[in-house]
């Protein structure tokens, strides 16, 4: 069974930091995809990051600079370093994998990190 555990969340004040990890368990395949998605009190769930096995990643334009993905293929862990923080930052951060399987690509979700911007 596949697991994904979330931590490092938190109360930070703005122009702080923290660093969130993602550890997957139970996965017998590659996984392709490691990301992280937040969402806000009113609004949508959005892509923060997210890192290809190639290593390759995207940005939301809003953390572009400030926010750094990355992951530990031998331990299936992405993390994700998230610098000057903003009040606008404070949500629920979702860690999610694509993991390549014979039939085609299956999604999991972790439960979510909160993460606390605010003096």
């Amino acid at each position: 069974q596949v697991q994904l555990v979330e931590s490092g969340g938190g109360l930070v004040q703005p122009g702080g930091s923290l660093r969130l990890s993602c550890a997957a368990s139970g996965i017998d395949s590659s996984i392709n995809v490691m990301g992280w998605y937040r969402q806000a009190p009113g609004k949508q769930r959005e892509l923060v990051a997210n890192i290809n096995n190639g290593k390759n990643t995207n940005y939301a334009h809003s953390v572009k600079g400030r926010f750094t993905i990355s992951r530990d293929n031998a331990k299936n862990t992405v993390y994700l370093q998230m610098n000057s923080l903003k009040p606008e930052d404070t949500a629920v951060y979702y860690c999610r994998i694509t993991i390549v399987t014979t039939p085609g690509p299956v999604d999991y979700w972790g439960k979510g990190t909160l993460v606390t911007v605010s003096s």
